[in-house]
């Protein structure tokens, strides 16, 4: 029987542990730099490179090296290190988070006890992205690097420069990778730098935790993902950038039969589930001490030790109880032979002892079964709970695509009136959106008018467009509709000023007068001129004349100019004619022309 237990054991056993030959090797070096001597302390590469080591952990990598706070001497070991583990590999992954800094177009990593005084001491106490690249090459299928070392460098704000012409860059430099199937990704763009964030983690390293390891996605595809986060999380001012260049086939780096998806939060990996419930078929302290082994940590992992907890406290009842029998007997003998009063004292007293000790041994036990009942009544509450939460997230996501459909096509037109809205609405909404912009002053009717084809016209001109200002066509509607502010100029009359989206009276100061262009001049005062006295008789002739004979004033020519203030007369000594808006020469509008 025991031998039995021994095969079991062993087939249990390679058949647990053989899921991960399926996928090609993958390693991964994970560096966090954050206690930088010389400089201030980082905050987040540390806790980033944390949270980065123990995604690829979950991913199934074969191996991963976490290294955090690296001197010199200690990153060059690691580099050596992972490049010797790299040439029977499949996939290759360096990460690194702390501070980069970009030398003549090339690009350093900094170790945390570099000095940096001068702009030549990058060159020993430093690490070339070439030097980290090599690490990776043996790698058959992909060598990936993530560079989450674009930050603010307080090292080039005090280093020296020998040369006048060397150059030192703000973030990192863009890269051009020379291997095939090599990717490296920044946290930001070259020549821009990232932000840590105001959490444990950076929005960069938040980002790749929660899309990079998602089985079958394709590292692009990923990479996009990450961007639209971290756009997202930095109001648009950080954006990540991929170089390199990968075939046409997808290129995941967890394959998709590595971590299936799983419905349940309790229920992660659906291979720990299956090698769970045949552990509990066995049920046995090695199959257990196993299934621990290899998943030190989860949900299954707590049921497997109060299962392992549980068989332990049977083998501490059985001995008690056994011991307790044997006591018992032992006393039993001893009466019947007629031992001495302290023998047989000194038995009794045993016995006694040996049934406390089995009374403790079945409490034990019976709690150690009350644990593992809990545990699985837990179990089944929170599956059953993650089980209607997702139905009630599919419930609602299923109400949104129908509600996008729905007003999709509401919005429409049906084959039986496929040229209603250009015939009625257009027209009126075109003339509302024009006035919108600033290009209609008139009414807003279902006439496509003369007054309309001009602001549709005035549009183009201001908008720099062609289109067909004849018709109200749902082309020219949405062309309008495009613009978010005003587009024609706001023209005031004489004497007001543009101010903002409506006309303002211009007002001077004392002494001065709106002068025809509509600025402020000062006024000239004339003096009076002495006139020779005429005769009396004489200049009662003149005005005599000058009432019979009619007036040679000009008087208002009969024509009007409109604006947004309203309409009024031409004024004296002026006519309609083309003049231009102020601030726009380009554009030529009906308006007051004065001489």
């Amino acid at each position: 029987m025991r031998k039995l237990g021994v095969v079991l054991i062993a087939i249990w056993t390679s058949w647990v542990f053989s899921d991960t030959a399926l996928a090609g090797k993958r390693v991964a070096l994970v560096i966090g730099n954050s206690a930088y001597k010389n400089v201030n302390r980082l905050k987040n590469p540390a806790s980033d490179a944390t949270a980065v080591a123990a995604m690829f952990k979950r991913a199934g990598f074969d191996s991963v090296d976490s290294k955090l706070d690296l001197g010199v001497t200690d990153m060059r070991r690691a580099l050596r290190e992972f490049g010797n583990r790299t040439r029977d590999a499949d996939v290759a992954v360096i990460y690194y988070a702390g501070h980069g800094i970009e030398l003549d177009g090339s690009n350093y990593l900094i170790p945390i006890d570099a000095t940096l005084e001068t702009d030549t001491d990058v060159l020993d106490e430093t690490f070339a992205l070439d030097r980290v690249l090599v690490a990776a090459e043996p790698a058959k299928q992909l060598r990936l690097v993530i560079l989450d070392a674009c930050r603010d460098n307080p090292f080039a704000k005090t280093m020296k420069r020998t040369l006048g012409s060397r150059a030192i860059g703000r973030g990192l430099a863009k890269v051009e990778p020379s291997s095939p199937n090599t990717m490296i990704a920044f946290a930001a763009k070259a020549g821009s730098t990232a932000s840590d964030g105001d959490g444990k983690n950076s929005p960069f390293a938040t980002a790749i935790v929660d899309h990079l390891a998602k089985p079958g996605l394709d590292l692009r595809k990923a990479f996009g993902f990450v961007r639209d986060d971290v756009l997202k999380a930095t109001n648009n001012t950080q954006e990540p950038f991929v170089y390199g260049s990968l075939g046409g086939n997808d290129v995941p780096l967890v394959p998709a039969t590595a971590m299936p998806t799983v419905s349940a939060p309790v229920d992660q990996d659906a291979t720990m589930r299956r090698d769970y419930e045949f552990a509990l078929q066995i049920s046995s302290k090695p199959v257990w001490d196993a299934f621990i082994e290899k998943y030190p940590a989860g949900f299954f992992t707590a049921l497997a030790k109060a299962h392992r907890d549980k068989l332990a406290a049977e083998v501490a009842r059985v001995e008690a109880t056994n011991k307790a029998k044997a006591a018992e007997e032992e006393k039993t003998r001893l009466a019947i032979e007629g031992a001495k009063a302290a023998e047989q004292a000194k038995a009794a007293e045993q016995a006694k002892a040996a049934e406390r000790a089995r009374v403790a041994a079945e409490l034990a036990k019976k709690a150690e079964d009350a644990k593992v009942v809990e545990a699985e009544r837990a179990k089944t509450a929170a599956m059953t709970k993650a089980a209607e939460t997702k139905a009630a997230e599919e419930a609602k996501a299923a109400a949104e695509k129908k509600a996008r459909d729905d007003k999709l096509a509401a919005l429409a037109p049906t084959d039986t009136q496929p040229d209603q809205r250009t015939l009625t609405d257009t027209p009126r909404l075109l003339q509302a959106e024009l006035r919108r912009v600033g290009c209609h002053t008139g009414s807003i009717d279902s006439n496509w008018n003369g007054v309309a084809q001009k602001s549709l016209d005035l549009f183009n001109k201001s908008a720099g467009m062609k289109l067909d200002v004849k018709v109200a066509s749902v082309d020219a509607l949405d062309a309008v509709k495009s613009k978010t502010e005003r587009v024609c100029p706001l023209i005031c009359e004489h004497g007001f000023k543009a101010d903002g989206e409506q006309c303002t009276k211009i007002t001077c100061r004392s002494g001065y007068e709106i002068s025809d262009d509509n600025t402020c001049e000062k006024i000239e005062v004339k003096k009076p001129t002495a006139k020779r006295e005429e005769p009396r008789a004489k200049r009662g002739s003149e005005r005599a004349q000058a009432i019979s004979e009619p007036s040679a004033r000009p008087h208002a020519s009969g024509q009007y100019v409109c604006n947004t203030g309203g309409c009024r007369p031409v004024a004296q000594g002026c006519h309609l004619g083309e003049v231009s808006p102020p601030g726009n020469s380009r554009v030529k509008i009906t308006g007051e022309v004065c001489n």
